[in-house]
């Protein structure tokens, strides 16, 4: 019984190590190069800003279930034109009916892009480290103040209807930045009710430090 336990754990080390053959060094190489290429856009360039946990979560899997299919199917010679169609249309109907905003879609389009890229690219791992870091550099100087201002917006709902006419912008202008305390860079008009005296307004302003 001792002899037949001891076989059954020399099968499955032999299993273990076979696989890892299989997978190849390629593999674990490239899948650390995507954690931590990932690791470091979502955890030092993104929720600094936006405190996402969910999408903190999200944008993790998404990107190694996107990073361990592709490296499969690359095994098929499955271009990688193909992998990317594919998993682009799968993201935008997977999250068609969430109220996802344009900058956490543009994060997801980056994981996938990454995973796309570190599972299915020909080059080496510092052809690949060098490219990942290339996205991350960018996106961290559009993301911060480095190379502009960082414009954001609110949207207020303004009592006073008859500011919003063109002969009054500048009187709204500074109505509005007396009652929140910021400097308007910019307003939208948006809805109007008529019953009830109200405008939806959108106010741009750049963030400060």
């Amino acid at each position: 019984m001792v002899l037949l336990q001891e076989l059954s754990n020399e099968e499955n080390v032999g299993t273990g190590f076979a696989l890892f053959e299989k997978l190849g060094a390629k593999f674990f190489i490239r899948l650390l190069i995507d954690f931590f290429s990932v690791f470091i856009l979502i955890r030092f360039i993104y929720f600094p800003v936006y405190k996402n946990r969910e999408n903190f979560f999200t944008l993790f899997i998404f990107n190694l279930i996107i990073f361990l299919i592709t490296f499969i199917l690359n095994k098929s010679d499955m271009s990688m034109g193909a992998a990317f169609g594919l998993f682009a249309v799968f993201s935008m109907l997977k999250y068609r009916t969430e109220g996802i905003s344009t900058k956490d879609m543009t994060y997801m389009f980056l994981v996938i892009a990454m995973g796309l890229i570190t599972a299915l690219s020909k080059g080496s791992w510092l052809e690949l480290s060098f490219i990942n870091t290339i996205i991350l550099i960018f996106t961290f100087a559009l993301e911060t103040t480095f190379l502009m201002k960082k414009e954001v917006s609110k949207t207020v709902q303004y009592e006073n209807i008859e500011m919003i006419k063109p002969a009054f912008r500048a009187e709204l202008l500074t109505d509005l930045e007396n009652r929140m305390g910021l400097k308007i860079n910019r307003i939208a008009i948006g809805k109007i009710d008529f019953l009830k005296d109200t405008a939806i307004i959108r106010v741009y302003f750049y963030e400060e430090k």
